[in-house]
């Protein structure tokens, strides 16, 4: 199986959609040989990721994770997470739309992500995505 890069520049897009075509094209939904079972998706570099924008109320809404030990509920707010961590915000929209199992982690390898505009895949002249 073959498979291609492709960059995609975040700027003034809304997090929820560039994490569903990211999804799609990291899944091998774009090809016509896509099969449900088995990762046959293409590689994805996300640039700019600090530029993504949310909508709505959602930079208000809470993330909440567990350390495990008694009293270790922590949360933070969407619009935190982006401003602070763009990167952690991109991988899990991402994340959350591809099949939790050892599959989704396999797909989920294939992805890189970056703040700013450079990145360091040039090696593997990737295409350039617009949508």
């Amino acid at each position: 199986m073959t498979r291609k890069w492709f960059v995609i520049d975040a700027t003034g897009m809304p997090l929820g959609r560039l994490a569903a075509e990211v999804a799609k094209i990291l899944r091998g939904k774009h090809k016509p040989t896509f099969t449900p079972h088995v990762d046959c998706g293409d590689h994805v570099v996300v640039v700019n990721a600090a530029k993504c924008v949310l909508s709505g109320a959602k930079a208000k809404e809470l993330l909440y994770r567990h350390s495990g030990y008694p009293g270790g509920l922590k949360s933070v707010s969407r619009g935190e997470l982006l401003a602070n961590a763009p990167e952690k915000a991109v991988m899990r929209a991402v994340k959350g739309m591809l099949p939790h199992n050892k599959l989704g982690d396999a797909i989920l390898k294939k992805l890189r992500v970056y703040a700013g505009p450079e990145h360091q895949q040039e090696a593997q002249q990737p295409e350039e995505l617009k949508f």
